[in-house]
């Protein structure tokens, strides 16, 4: 049944393959649409993406203005003559060229747009929130606005070990102070997170609302039977991680405790794998050195379809998720939502305080720092015997969290809001 009410979205973008922040924005739309709200999708993907059920508006990039001449010059120079001149005009401006013109190519669309939502959401995705700084200028919509924060912003107020200090960092702190004072509600995927934002910028604490990452259904886009890669055998005990590893989420004491499982159980070497999967820039070379040594290790560095990771997760007998080494993890992970769709024992290697280990809860047994190297083995023995009794035996079954995720519970917060 169609609600009656009308949600504008305002995007970076909809393509579910150019990064986890995408997945997760996308989901968020799909259970819109779903939950019944008539959904309009203002997105700056730079083509022609559609999304079943929502009406899509492909904003187009504004060109020949100042700050897109500018920003190409920038590239130029950048390109031909390696004359780097980002770092002086953002000390300057708060914000390079290219997001001051993206910005403006939003708020002109926007401007245009006739469509009388009762409630718009910014989304974003990185470190851009583009879609908030188009809507501070436009002061019509802040008493029905949400600005979803799915990140600490600006990139200073990450929590230990992430220790990034930006040039512009007091203009971005500005920014985010006015979208805090600006709109109606503030929309976290975490509480943890939004608690923490809320340390910063206090009025935050006063309009927060948590909407999780979702788990949306998804339609493959291969309508074919889905064939296995060939490091993947659905028989053996699989141990996935499916996901970037930053500078800050090293993989290490994870391949060392699988090692160590493996030699205090050298019956499971043979049908036990530990499967990494995504970008690794900055452990390419522990990683080259543990996989050649190690045939029971399987490691792709680099980009893989997110049809293939969602059918593996499915078909892991563990799903892996890995966070930094620090005191909290504020951050709900963009694949969570997937791991508890695929009803999967999760391995969670995080700080005690994880907005991850809250949800699944104190009585929860498989998690560890990353880098307790023994618990971690101890963990997979653990998780290897239930395994062998009875592999059924390492789902998950939690379907507290199947409906947190849900588009019912979404329907829900949303209707409770407060909308004229």
């Amino acid at each position: 049944m169609k609600n009656s009410r009308k949600i504008l979205v305002v995007v970076d973008s909809i393509n579910v393959e150019d990064s986890s922040g995408s997945k997760a924005n996308v989901a968020i739309i799909n259970n819109l649409v779903v939950a019944g709200f008539e959904v309009l999708v203002y997105h700056y993907t730079l083509r022609n993406i559609q999304l079943k059920g929502a009406t899509c508006f492909a904003i187009p990039e504004k060109k020949w203005n100042l700050n897109y001449i500018l920003s190409r010059t920038q590239r130029v120079l950048i390109r031909n003559l390696k004359i780097e001149l980002s770092y002086f005009f953002e000390s300057k401006l708060g914000f390079s060229f290219t997001f001051f013109n993206d910005t403006n190519s939003i708020f002109k669309a926007l401007k245009k747009c006739d469509f009388h939502p009762d409630l718009v959401i910014t989304l974003s995705k990185g470190g851009s929130f583009r879609p908030h700084y188009a809507l501070l200028n436009l002061p019509e919509w802040h008493d029905k606005w949400m600005a979803y924060v799915h990140d600490p912003y600006p990139f200073h107020y990450y929590p230990r070990p992430y220790n990034w200090v930006e040039v512009s960092h007091q203009f971005k702190e500005r920014f985010f102070l006015k979208v805090s004072e600006k709109a109606k509600y503030s929309a976290f995927p975490s509480q943890l997170l939004a608690e923490w934002m809320g340390s910063y910028f206090p009025n935050f604490l006063k309009t927060a609302v948590i909407i999780p990452h979702q788990n949306a259904q998804y339609e493959k886009q291969n309508l074919h039977e889905f064939i296995f890669p060939e490091y993947f055998d659905n028989t053996k005990f699989n141990l996935l991680h499916a996901g970037n590893l930053m500078k800050q989420r090293s993989p290490e004491g994870l391949i060392e405790g699988f090692k160590l499982f493996l030699e205090q159980h050298p019956q499971a070497k043979k049908e036990s794998k530990l499967v990494l999967l995504g970008s690794a820039e900055y452990h390419t070379e522990m990683l080259k050195k543990y996989q050649i040594d190690h045939p029971e290790i399987y490691i792709f560095n680099g980009n893989v379809a997110f049809e293939t990771v969602y059918e593996l997760q499915k078909n892991a007998s563990v799903n892996i998720i890995l966070e930094a080494k620090s005191e909290i993890s504020p951050f709900l992970p963009g694949k969570f939502p997937h791991c508890i769709e695929a009803n999967k024992t999760i391995l969670l290697l995080s700080p005690f305080y994880s907005e991850t280990k809250r949800l699944l809860g104190k009585d929860y047994i498989f998690c560890s720092e990353v880098d307790d190297v023994q618990k971690i083995a101890i963990l997979m023995e653990k998780m290897y015997q239930i395994w062998k009794h009875n592999p059924k035996d390492l789902l998950l079954n939690r379907a507290d969290l199947v409906k947190y995720l849900s588009f019912t519970h979404l329907k829900t917060t949303i209707e409770n809001l407060d909308l004229k």
